[in-house]
């Protein structure tokens, strides 16, 4: 899928909402980055902070697949989303 700017944005905000709903995984990316409650809530617009909540989501393939059947998304539309985020550029290490 080709994913523009603007689409990942959207993409980025739908990945916040969706971890926001998510008992189960928002305390583990709440312990795995040190971030507080008031944190999340006070970073949800900020891109840097929603290419961290896609990477967090790319960690695992059944999160992957629950964001994206809850979002009615093509399964590789976080990582190209990412890919538009800050700090989402390939490395190239040649």
């Amino acid at each position: 899928m080709v994913v523009s700017r603007k689409l990942a944005d959207v993409v980025g905000l739908q990945a916040v909402a969706w971890l926001a709903g998510q008992d189960d995984l928002l305390g583990v990316f709440l312990g795995a980055t040190g971030a507080s409650e008031q944190d999340f809530r006070s970073a949800l617009e900020d891109p840097a902070f929603q290419g961290a909540v896609l990477d967090f989501i790319l960690m695992d393939d059944a999160w992957v697949s629950r964001f994206c059947d809850a979002q009615d998304l093509p399964y590789d539309t976080p990582r190209a989303a990412r890919a538009h985020l800050p700090g989402g550029e390939e490395v190239h290490w040649t």
